[in-house]
């Protein structure tokens, strides 16, 4: 399905605020209140929006550690990796890439040693040849 500039202004006000409510998405797209809702079912219906989820707060954020992991693995190997990935509860994000390695993932947790603990687990998964850890300092965009 193809976006209208519409939509992608709807898409991107949700993004700062998946809580807003279609008035304030009708106000802030100039359109009545019953189009907003009307651009907002069919976003869902198509399965553009496919749900919303929780920001965490900046303060919050700070006090966890992340890392990005990056995973090379054959091919043969790929969907049960990404299974025996998705069982970790300190997974953020996992992305196919293209390169070196073919998986990357973004790892939170509490604590440098429960982050260690995480990244350990990863590499220890029957199929993984390598990983590469980096520790994100910091967020610049987060959309």
């Amino acid at each position: 399905m193809t976006t209208t500039d519409k939509d992608e202004h709807m898409i991107a006000l949700l993004r700062e605020n998946g809580r807003m409510s279609v008035s304030e998405l009708a106000r802030r797209l100039h359109v009545s209140r019953t189009a907003a809702q009307a651009r907002l079912d069919k976003l869902e219906r198509s399965e553009i929006i496919k749900g919303y989820s929780v920001r965490l707060s900046a303060a919050f954020a700070k006090t966890e550690v992340r890392a990005l992991v990056m995973i090379k693995s054959p091919p043969f190997n790929r969907a049960k990796i990404e299974a025996s990935l998705t069982k970790i509860t300190n997974l953020a994000s996992l992305f196919s890439i293209s390169g070196v390695f073919d998986l990357a993932a973004v790892i939170s947790a509490q604590s440098v040693e429960a982050l260690d603990t995480t990244i350990d687990k990863i590499g220890n998964l029957e199929g993984v040849e390598d990983t590469q850890s980096s520790i994100i300092l910091s967020t610049k965009v987060d959309r």
